[in-house]
């Protein structure tokens, strides 16, 4: 689905990535873990579009895509869950929900989808009046997800889905992960501070320290490997 190769970035003269280089395989979920500012979201904000790189290339579906433009890759089916949520707060959920279709033509397509987020993510239905400034972090997490969802994305990238959350809600999270990849075939790159939680649902991770991928592969594997344990389980 997407293959990064030799991809270097960052921000005019501060350079955070340094020859990354990674893979997500087609309606697989693969996880990108590693602590706070080591340089996840820059990543993900290059992959998406936000970012230019300095050097690297991208490919998705087969095609090099390192110079398309943010909205053409949505367009394209790459979608980016932002941290943070970052909603419409004085919008309601449903409004919040349709800004995630606003590239798309194919309005009854988009009306079917709103159903089936909300069958996804059924709490959202309940609220879909509601201003989303005063939905809590958990329900606000699904809008920003759903959102997401909305944009019929082959790719969904969704970054520190876990952050200030829960456990019984990113335990609830996860399981809308995992129903998406089932029913969609959507290719999920989940980023995330919390290993256990990434890699626990991924298929593939990639651990990421200063800027480039220190680690990689199956991810049970890499949750079993002791300098990991050690890192970031505290075990």
């Amino acid at each position: 689905m997407l293959k990064v190769e030799g991809l270097s970035g960052g921000y005019g003269d501060v350079q955070i990535l340094w020859d990354v280089n990674i893979e997500i395989q087609e309606g697989a979920i693969t996880a990108l873990v590693g602590a706070n500012g080591v340089g996840k979201t820059t990543l993900i904000r290059t992959l998406a579009g936000a970012l230019t790189p300095y050097t690297g290339k991208i490919i998705y579906a087969g095609e090099d895509i390192t110079g398309l433009s943010q909205p053409k890759r949505a367009g394209a089916g790459i979608m980016m869950v932002p941290e943070g949520r970052q909603l419409y707060s004085g919008l309601p959920v449903e409004d919040n929900l349709m800004m995630g279709a606003y590239v798309r033509k194919d309005r009854r397509a988009v009306k079917d989808d709103l159903e089936w987020v909300y069958s996804v993510l059924p709490r959202l239905k309940e609220r879909r009046k509601q201003l989303a400034g005063t939905l809590s972090g958990g329900e606000a997490q699904m809008c920003a997800v759903g959102r997401g969802l909305m944009a019929a994305p082959r790719l969904l990238m969704l970054d520190e889905l876990s952050l200030g959350l829960a456990p019984v809600v990113v335990d609830a999270l996860i399981g809308v992960l995992k129903d998406i990849q089932a029913k969609k075939n959507i290719s999920i790159l989940l980023v995330d501070q919390d290993v256990q939680v990434a890699l626990g649902i991924a298929e593939k991770g990639y651990v990421f320290v200063h800027g480039h991928v220190e680690l990689s592969g199956d991810s049970k594997i890499l949750l079993e490997n002791p300098e990991i344990q050690k890192a970031y389980l505290g075990l």
